[in-house]
């Protein structure tokens, strides 16, 4: 297999339907700007000799990065040491390097027992919450033994005890973990909307040295002032403009479009990718700002 330690270009979130039809298309012109492909672990450990062999398919031909749904960094319940030890094994297996996973919580803890929520839900942005979290995301990258990336949330209610802004928090939480940054342009763009803030603005302090990876997606527009991020619509315009901002003020970084809902056809999607492709042909030349000497393993 070949070295994952590094991604680049454009990417596309792995679901199944899209695998028999990238599989059938096998070298072909139309899904040459695939450069790599993301799973969520929870989706694939386990999973059975079909799904073994789907994936090893994958893995022979695609540099692959994961995406966690279920740590639940921000929440109450102890880390789930037991998952992150199936996830490094299978991480090691497959030779990937990259895990990200949600600035978030998705489980509540009640009386002692671990439930799930079955949505990601926003962390209060307190000082506290800051040391929080960057413990539990020092100790998944002590099990994992490589550094992760944490990625900034959609959100749609500000916990009315918040002490700071959402951009201060996250930078707070990257800095105290010393861990790299899973930057989601679409939702810059949706908490933009919600919160009533300039998304060029906040894209501007973020920590670009960080940034391992992007995501763009679709978003629901339930009303002028409520997105919600729904991966299952149409990238619009301004979160296009977003991603063209970013590449111009920090390079070109790799691209991931998630689609995870109303999923076209892959011709279609592809239309998509192609998209994120053109624009990291456009944008301006520069040296990448990624601190290359977070993506090696070390003793953390």
């Amino acid at each position: 297999m070949m070295n994952r330690s590094q991604i680049h270009g454009a990417g596309l979130g792995l679901k199944r339907e899209l695998i028999p039809q990238i599989q059938s298309l096998d070298n072909q012109t139309l899904i040459s700007n695939i450069q790599f492909v993301e799973i969520a672990p929870e989706n694939w450990i386990d999973a059975g000799s079909k799904a073994t062999k789907q994936l090893d398919w994958f893995a022979a031909r695609y540099p692959i990065v994961c995406h966690g749904l279920c740590l639940s960094l921000g929440g109450i319940s102890p880390l789930n040491t037991d998952f992150l030890q199936q996830v490094k094994k299978f991480l090691d297996h497959y030779d990937i390097y990259i895990y990200t996973e949600h600035l978030s919580y998705c489980t509540d803890g009640y009386q002692g027992k671990q439930g799930y929520l079955y949505d990601l839900l926003p962390i209060p942005f307190t000082e506290e919450a800051v040391y929080y979290v960057a413990k539990r995301i020092r100790q998944t990258q002590e099990i994992l033994g490589r550094r992760i990336g944490i990625e900034n949330a959609s959100f749609y209610a500000a916990a009315p005890i918040s002490e700071m802004s959402e951009l201060t928090f996250l930078n707070a939480v990257l800095s105290e973990a010393d861990c790299l940054l899973h930057l989601d342009i679409n939702n810059i763009y949706v908490n933009s909307v919600n919160f009533n803030f300039d998304p060029f603005a906040f894209l501007r302090g973020i920590p670009h040295e960080r940034i391992i990876y992007s995501h763009i997606a679709g978003h629901y527009q339930q009303s002028a002032d409520l997105l919600i991020d729904t991966h299952g619509e149409d990238v619009i315009d301004p979160v296009w403009a977003l991603l063209k901002d970013a590449y111009d003020l920090f390079g070109v970084f790799p691209t991931l479009l998630e689609r995870d809902s109303n999923i076209p056809t892959l011709d279609i999607l592809m239309h998509e990718v192609n998209q994120i492709a053109d624009l990291q042909r456009q944008a301006i030349p520069r040296p990448s700002k990624l601190d290359v000497n977070r993506l090696t393993p070390v003793a953390i």
